[in-house]
């Protein structure tokens, strides 16, 4: 049996109005060597038939927000999980944070988040990662960029449209009568 350090305060985080537990909180120890065995043993381990992700708390929300050290995983095969996503992953560095995007019946949409501690982990990670097979797929690693600092295409010289609600008795003739006045 293992034997589990005391720990020195915890706090279950609720919500303001009703007080119901928003599923997250924290433990803290008295020793750091105490923090990083139950972070090893218990991370991913399964509460209730939920996977238990446990990371290092970080108090400065600088390193987060500046996303030095993030990348984005695509074309994830939908077997991996956190923890086959952690164990890859931590090959190259300390990983902060790491997480498959899944829906609320915990089914991955196929990609995923890796946060390390360094810029460099990271890029040794995207260098020896992408194009791998992981799985049944290949799969794609990239610096993670967040939505408003990403490149906006020219949408000046888009020339297709996708089309959905008309008719299920219109043709590809109807359509294009419907939107041939509008140009070539």
């Amino acid at each position: 049996s293992i034997q589990w350090a005391p720990v020195a305060s915890i706090r279950v985080c609720r919500d303001g109005v009703t007080r119901k537990s928003l599923g997250y909180g924290y433990v803290n120890f008295h020793s750091v060597s105490d923090a990083e065995r139950a972070l090893e043993t218990l991370n991913y381990s399964s509460i209730k038939g939920r996977s238990c992700r446990i990371m290092w708390s970080q108090r400065d929300p600088s390193l987060r927000k500046s996303g030095a050290g993030n990348i984005y995983v695509k074309n994830l095969d939908l077997s991996i999980d956190n923890k086959a996503l952690y164990d890859t992953f931590s090959l190259f560095g300390n990983i902060l944070s790491c997480k498959v995007a899944a829906d609320s019946t915990g089914k991955s949409y196929g990609y995923g988040f890796v946060h390390y501690e360094t810029e460099e982990a990271a890029k040794q990670a995207i260098e020896r990662v992408n194009g791998m097979q992981i799985g049944d797929k290949t799969v794609q690693v990239n610096k993670c960029v967040k939505r408003p600092d990403r490149e906006k295409p020219d949408t000046a010289t888009f020339t297709n449209l996708y089309v959905k609600c008309f008719p299920d008795d219109w043709e590809e003739e109807k359509l294009t009568a419907e939107f041939s006045s509008f140009g070539k």
